[in-house]
């Protein structure tokens, strides 16, 4: 054998060698991670079992994030209350579940991050809120021990009309933008009744129906009734009880006096 064809051999056996030490060494290095994870594992069992652990995580504040690193979730409770959020792909709130000392709250946001919808309970009432794409309430529906009630709300957020059932029937209220009321209709025991007010709240014309008949009457700034239509009664200076017909008319002074009538 030459010697060029000892080196060939020489060579080969080398390269043979060097692939088995390599392989070796990551043997080893995996049997290495191997035998720490199976200590770390058993110091932290032993510890857990040791201390009387449970199983389960105590903390404060949890936040998921997504393989951008975005918040998507994030769970906390503070000395006000707890609360889950959860985030679109842009960060913006998309839903929301609050409980602190005014009650419970849902929260569904749209994609600019604006409240959309509200079902809460305050109290142990629920009660249900709309919002605008500027974030305003816009309207709002509640229960609580005297009935149900529906608020609606303009764009600067102030109640315009509010719709309720209690012991005595319903009502509907409409107000102007300074919340003062203007109109009320409500339904009783009595009958309907329908009421128009200035803007000092105080009623200007009323149109009620109840067992006697109909009656449209009409008052003046001071709340004194100046203008009667329909049924009704009156009593004279002797003390003599007048009662006027469906078809009657009756104007008043001032102070409360007849001062016409017919017929």
């Amino acid at each position: 054998m030459t010697i060029e064809e000892r080196l060939e051999v020489v060579e080969r056996e080398l390269a043979v060698l060097r692939r088995r030490t390599r392989r070796m060494w990551v043997a080893l290095g995996l049997a290495g991670v191997v035998c720490a994870i199976v200590w770390s594992l058993t110091a932290t069992t032993g510890n857990a079992q040791a201390q009387g652990a449970e199983k389960f995580i105590r903390a404060n504040q949890f936040i998921l994030e997504d393989e951008n690193g975005k918040v998507r979730a994030e769970l906390g409770t503070t000395k006000d209350g707890t609360g889950l959020w959860l985030y679109d792909e842009n960060g913006k709130p998309r839903a929301g579940l609050l409980f602190d000392k005014d009650g419970s709250r849902l929260l569904l946001y749209d994609e600019n991050g604006k409240s959309g919808t509200m079902l809460g309970a305050f109290n142990g009432e629920p009660w249900f809120t709309l919002y605008d794409e500027n974030g305003k309430h816009r309207a709002r529906i509640a229960a609580d021990k005297d009935g149900p009630a529906l608020w609606l709300y303009d764009e600067n957020g102030r109640t315009r009309a509010w719709l309720a059932v209690d012991k005595y029937g319903p009502s509907l209220r409409l107000l102007d933008e300074n919340g003062k009321g203007r109109a009320a209709l409500d339904v009783n025991k009595d009958g309907p009744g329908l009421r128009l007010l200035d803007e000092n709240d105080k009623p200007r014309a009323s149109l009620l129906v109840d067992k006697e008949g109909p009656g449209l009457l009409l008052s003046d700034e001071n709340g004194q009734d100046r203008a009667e239509l329909g049924m009704g009664q009156t009593e004279t200076p002797d003390g003599r009880i007048i009662t006027y017909p469906e078809s009657s008319l009756r104007l008043y002074k001032p102070d409360g006096k007849v001062l016409w009538s017919a017929p």
